[in-house]
């Protein structure tokens, strides 16, 4: 290919004219350009040699300046205006979650071992969070619940981010693994250990936000991580959900419920083979914005595909009024042959999954906080 050699005007013309100006300026521009996109197969024998504004002037010229005469200047003409001129309209990159982050913590976690409440890795799991959250707004809301074995002492952990706003989204977790798979050595690395994880990385990045006495441009964020929402002997209404149950009584008496415009739920969000349903009991105005979000990163195929009722930690929410969602990956495995198992353990989550989930929330606060 014969040398091609670009010659620009250093100073534009239009910068000494009133802006009305560009659009006669640069009119010609505009024709040409669309003129040899549509003729941009066709075999031209010339080109003009000017155009009325100078850096418009900048032609493909072959050796000894004589103008080429082939099918490929056209081509190669559009393309590098084209370049010049709209390559600055391009997005910048999406900045994603950092779900390597997450991942880190949550195997942290999980390396304390099984932690369902009465146990010593109970005891563990609580000081972990203490010590991870100590320099935050950190607030034990210690209780004890009835349960089928007699009296618990159960305790959930707030992390409060303030916002400039007047009210509060709130993300939430459980983090206790099951009383009643104990003799199993369950872990739960998906099932509590995941989205803990998850909340700890989101954390990370609203202390930033907040350093230095800041605050988040909407609403406060308070981050959940709840105690007591596995049975301790089989799934009811009163043999579940402990933490949430009580935290939502507790708000409600205070005035807290009132003030707040969505409860997140994460659960079990942290599975390689990402498959969010779409929780019927869900607030539906939540499940859009959630949809939204997703779609902005192009995550559709994880969200939502199939209906179902979810029995969780939303519903005490869901019960008093409080807009909520759960975000729930119930297939878990081989037909779901990893949940509430020993073989729910660290190798079956991954940080790509905790990408999409963190895109995702950061960006559903986001939204909510334009509503």
């Amino acid at each position: 290919m014969n040398e091609l050699r670009l010659r620009f005007v250093g100073s534009h013309p239009c910068d000494r004219k009133k802006s009305h100006g560009w659009g006669t300026e640069h009119s010609g521009f505009f024709r040409l350009f669309f003129r040899r996109l549509r003729n941009l197969y066709k075999n031209l024998a010339h080109r003009p040699a000017n155009l009325p504004c100078p850096i418009l002037s900048a032609f493909f010229r072959g050796k000894g300046g004589k103008p080429q005469h082939s099918t490929i200047i056209p081509f190669l003409t559009t393309a590098a205006l084209g370049a010049l001129f709209f390559a600055p309209l391009a997005a910048p990159a999406q900045t994603h979650f950092n779900g390597a982050r997450a991942l880190e913590y949550a195997r942290q976690f999980v390396a304390i071992g099984p932690r369902w409440p009465t146990s010593p890795g109970h005891l563990k799991a609580e000081q972990f969070l203490r010590d991870h959250f100590k320099h935050d707004q950190l607030e034990e809301d210690v209780f004890t619940a009835n349960t089928p074995i007699g009296p618990v002492a159960m305790r959930n952990f707030i992390v409060r981010f303030p916002g400039k706003k007047n009210g509060v989204i709130v993300l939430a977790t459980h983090y206790e693994t099951n009383y009643w798979l104990r003799n199993i050595n369950f872990v739960g690395a998906n099932d509590g250990g995941s989205t803990t994880g998850l909340l700890m990385a989101i954390a990370d990045q609203l202390r930033a936000l907040t350093a230095g006495g800041k605050k988040l441009d909407g609403y406060s964020v308070w981050l959940v991580f709840d105690d007591g929402e596995e049975a301790i002997q089989s799934w009811s209404d009163s043999d579940s959900t402990y933490g949430t149950r009580h935290l939502a009584a507790k708000w409600g008496k205070d005035g807290t419920l009132g003030r707040i415009k969505a409860f997140i739920l994460a659960d079990m969000i942290g599975d390689k083979d990402l498959d969010i349903q779409h929780d019927t009991n869900s607030t539906q105005w939540l499940v859009e914005l959630v949809r939204q979000a997703a779609r902005k990163f192009g995550y559709e195929r994880y969200f939502f595909k199939q209906d179902v009722d979810v029995q969780d930690d939303q519903l005490p929410f869901v019960r008093r009024g409080v807009p909520s969602i759960d975000i729930i990956d119930l297939d878990y495995g081989p037909n779901n042959s990893y949940h509430h198992t020993a073989q729910d353990t660290m190798d079956k989550i991954g940080a790509r999954s905790l990408t999409i989930d963190g895109d995702v929330f950061l960006e559903t606060i986001r939204l909510i906080n334009q509503r």
